[in-house]
C-alpha cells in the first residue's frame, strides 16, 4: 500500500519548548490507496510532480521503487 503524506512542517525539538507536539484537530486524515489502484495490471507507470517526472516500479518481489 502507498501512503500519500502532505508535507508538514517538523514538529520543535524538547530542547526547543515544544516538547510532544498536540495533535490538531483541523488536520485532515491521510489518504491511503492500494498500490493496484495506482499501477492496475502494469508493473510501472509513471508519475508527474511540477517539472519532474518519476517512476514508480513493482518489484519481482512485491515491493515498490520509485525512482527520478
Amino acid at each position: 500500500m502507498i501512503k500519500v503524506k502532505q508535507h508538514r512542517p517538523s514538529p520543535l525539538a524538547p530542547e526547543e519548548g515544544g516538547g510532544a507536539p498536540a495533535k490538531d484537530a483541523t488536520t485532515p486524515p491521510l489518504r491511503r490507496l492500494c498500490s493496484r489502484q495506482l499501477l492496475g495490471d502494469a508493473r510501472e507507470l509513471e508519475i508527474a510532480h511540477g517539472d519532474q517526472v518519476y517512476r514508480l516500479r513493482l518489484t519481482s518481489l512485491g515491493k515498490l521503487i520509485l525512482t527520478k
